[in-house]
């Protein structure tokens, strides 16, 4: 079991002083992880997409924190994958650089991004470009696999010459691949193709459950000729929302608030919604606005006849590792029951203050991580 933060560079106020702010805040949080035995420290990939996330250069925020590190892995939560936001020759380039550097520490993520406002940015329409990501996921194992690497293809108009592709990764024959899923079709191309599935919805242990099943099946019916890389990754990462205090109390109030911050600020850039809002409300009001919220997107994807899953409803559903370390080490129980083996604990969520991420980091670093190696040990 592995136990890892993710990040987005979520924030309310973007002006330049509070973004280098929070990336500094960020490296701070990750320096104390280390030195509490988290795992695995992922970053995601997003352009443009203003409070929601500034974490549009996660190669370089990891190459940062491999250098201030010795021990942490370093996860790519993960590489957008179009051609013109990120070639497959630079992606390779990038990760077996960053592979090397950390001395083997990297876990490679992929994905295509979630918005038209990000696609938009580099000439692209975002339903054309599964074509892209695939022949991406595909190609770049290769090209660290052979001495010369070549390519043209008749779908997307990607045509590389013969090449040598350098350097190659620290790991060998590459490090651990994965995909962001959070619909049942990518949860099975996951399976299907051998890679490990990072789970990153708020669905909660039931909605893990579920996943992991369709996971595990595609998983076991795959095929070798489907194989994605030299070897095939099984591991189901579960995103865990997390504010743990001492008041726990105050861990459920600030939670709340900041997934709603999380879940309008999402909204605004995935299904054109207003601007996200920062009231400091009791928690118990802050859930009755977030179960409205919810019901209205269930009402326009019915009028609209779209079928949807807990990607688009889960965001709403309140009920995670908010409060005591003990609540914090409960939830987390129920992750593992439902078949993670890796908790993706997420701190930083727009309205959550630096200092109280800080002090949920202590208090799973302190409590929760240690009660769970103590059960591996005892078994």
């Amino acid at each position: 079991m592995k136990f890892s933060l993710i990040y987005e560079a979520q924030m309310v106020d973007i002006s330049r002083q509070n973004e280098a702010k929070v990336f500094h805040d960020t490296i701070e949080q990750c320096l104390l992880a280390e030195q509490l035995g988290f795992d695995i420290v992922w970053a995601v990939e997003h352009t443009s997409l203003s409070q929601y996330s500034h974490m549009s250069a996660p190669e370089t925020f990891l190459a940062f924190l491999a250098g201030r590190t010795t021990r942490l892995g370093i996860g790519h939560g993960v590489v957008c994958l179009p051609h013109r936001m990120n070639h497959p020759i630079k992606v390779a380039e990038r990760i077996a650089t960053l592979d090397i550097l950390s001395r083997g520490r990297l876990h490679f993520g992929m994905g295509k991004g979630g918005t038209q406002q990000e696609a938009g940015a580099f000439g692209e329409k975002l339903e054309n470009l599964g074509p892209q990501i695939e022949e991406s996921m595909k190609i770049i194992p290769q090209m660290w696999r052979d001495g010369e690497f070549s390519y043209k293809s008749a779908t997307t108009g990607l045509d590389i010459p013969p090449r040598p592709i350098h350097p190659k990764p620290y790991q060998q024959p590459h490090p651990p691949m994965y995909m962001a899923c959070t619909r049942h079709e990518t949860l099975v191309a996951a399976g299907k193709l051998g890679l490990g599935a990072l789970v990153l919805g708020f669905g909660g242990p039931d909605d893990i459950r579920k996943k992991v099943a369709t996971y595990q099946e595609a998983f076991g019916s795959r095929k070798a000729a489907d194989q994605i890389g030299e070897f095939a990754t099984r591991h189901v990462a579960a995103l865990c929302p997390a504010t743990v205090l001492d008041d726990a109390e105050r861990g459920k109030r600030i939670g709340v608030r900041g997934q709603r911050f999380f879940a309008e600020s999402l909204a605004r850039w995935y299904q054109n919604g207003p601007e996200p809002q920062v009231d400091d409300l009791e928690a118990e009001q802050t859930i009755e606005i977030m179960n409205q919220s919810r019901q209205q997107v269930e009402a326009y994807l019915g009028q609209e006849k779209i079928s949807y899953g807990t990607e688009a409803t889960g965001l709403y559903n309140a009920e995670h590792a908010y409060g005591s370390a003990q609540q914090c080490i409960n939830y987390v129980q129920q992750l593992i029951d439902a078949g993670a083996d890796e908790i993706l604990f997420l701190v930083q969520m727009g309205t959550v203050p630096s200092e109280v991420q800080l002090e949920t980091i202590r208090q799973i670093g302190t409590h929760v991580i240690p009660h769970f190696r103590a059960l591996a040990a005892a078994q």
